[in-house]
Protein backbone atom coordinates (compact mmCIF):
# COMPACT_ATOMS: atom_id res chain seq x y z
CA UNK A 1 0.00 0.00 0.00
CA UNK A 2 2.91 2.62 0.70
CA UNK A 3 4.67 1.64 -1.88
CA UNK A 4 1.40 2.39 -4.43
CA UNK A 5 1.35 5.30 -3.02
CA UNK A 6 5.03 6.35 -3.75
CA UNK A 7 5.01 4.67 -7.12
CA UNK A 8 1.89 6.31 -8.51
CA UNK A 9 3.15 9.96 -7.59
CA UNK A 10 0.72 10.61 -4.90
CA UNK A 11 3.31 10.96 -1.95
CA UNK A 12 5.02 14.38 -4.33
CA UNK A 13 0.94 15.32 -4.38
CA UNK A 14 0.20 15.02 -1.05
CA UNK A 15 3.50 17.27 -0.49
CA UNK A 16 2.34 20.04 -3.56
CA UNK A 17 -0.49 20.26 -1.29
CA UNK A 18 1.29 21.15 1.48
CA UNK A 19 2.96 23.77 -0.30
CA UNK A 20 -0.55 25.34 -1.84
CA UNK A 21 -1.69 25.57 1.66
CA UNK A 22 1.30 27.29 3.08
CA UNK A 23 1.13 30.00 0.11
CA UNK A 24 -2.23 30.48 0.72
CA UNK A 25 -1.67 30.88 4.60
CA UNK A 26 1.57 33.44 3.75
CA UNK A 27 -0.86 35.39 1.48
CA UNK A 28 -3.12 35.75 4.56
CA UNK A 29 -0.14 36.84 6.65
CA UNK A 30 -0.01 39.90 4.11
CA UNK A 31 2.87 38.23 1.87
CA UNK A 32 3.23 39.69 -1.52
CA UNK A 33 3.05 36.81 -4.06
CA UNK A 34 6.04 37.48 -6.16
CA UNK A 35 7.64 36.57 -2.27
CA UNK A 36 5.73 33.28 -2.02
CA UNK A 37 6.43 32.68 -5.50
CA UNK A 38 10.32 32.93 -5.01
CA UNK A 39 9.87 30.66 -1.86
CA UNK A 40 7.83 28.05 -2.53
CA UNK A 41 8.34 28.11 -6.18
CA UNK A 42 11.37 26.41 -6.19
CA UNK A 43 10.27 23.27 -4.07
CA UNK A 44 7.03 23.06 -5.90
CA UNK A 45 9.57 22.65 -8.95
CA UNK A 46 11.63 19.98 -7.14
CA UNK A 47 8.91 18.22 -5.77
CA UNK A 48 7.24 18.14 -8.84
CA UNK A 49 10.53 16.60 -10.40
CA UNK A 50 10.30 13.79 -7.45
CA UNK A 51 7.56 12.69 -8.84
CA UNK A 52 8.45 12.84 -12.57
CA UNK A 53 11.10 10.55 -11.50
CA UNK A 54 8.64 8.20 -9.25
CA UNK A 55 6.38 7.57 -12.04
CA UNK A 56 9.02 6.46 -14.25
CA UNK A 57 8.83 10.07 -16.75
CA UNK A 58 11.92 10.57 -19.30
CA UNK A 59 14.61 11.75 -18.02
CA UNK A 60 14.48 15.29 -19.63
CA UNK A 61 11.24 16.03 -18.05
CA UNK A 62 13.30 15.63 -14.20
CA UNK A 63 15.78 17.62 -15.75
CA UNK A 64 13.51 20.38 -17.19
CA UNK A 65 11.51 20.37 -14.25
CA UNK A 66 14.51 21.09 -12.14
CA UNK A 67 16.20 23.44 -13.72
CA UNK A 68 12.88 25.53 -14.16
CA UNK A 69 13.39 25.76 -10.15
CA UNK A 70 16.68 27.45 -10.37
CA UNK A 71 15.47 30.89 -11.58
CA UNK A 72 13.18 31.25 -8.94
CA UNK A 73 15.94 30.50 -6.16
CA UNK A 74 17.73 33.17 -7.37
CA UNK A 75 15.14 35.72 -7.16
CA UNK A 76 13.99 34.76 -3.87
CA UNK A 77 17.94 34.61 -3.28
CA UNK A 78 18.36 38.27 -4.80
CA UNK A 79 15.36 39.72 -2.47
CA UNK A 80 16.67 38.40 0.50
CA UNK A 81 19.96 40.07 -0.32
CA UNK A 82 18.30 43.33 -1.51
CA UNK A 83 15.62 43.70 1.06
CA UNK A 84 16.85 45.72 4.27
CA UNK A 85 14.08 44.07 6.97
Amino acid sequence: MIEAFFASGHAADLVLAVLVVEGVWLRSRGWRFSRILGLLGPAAFIVLALRAALIGAEWWWVAILLALSLPLHLMDLRGRLVRDD
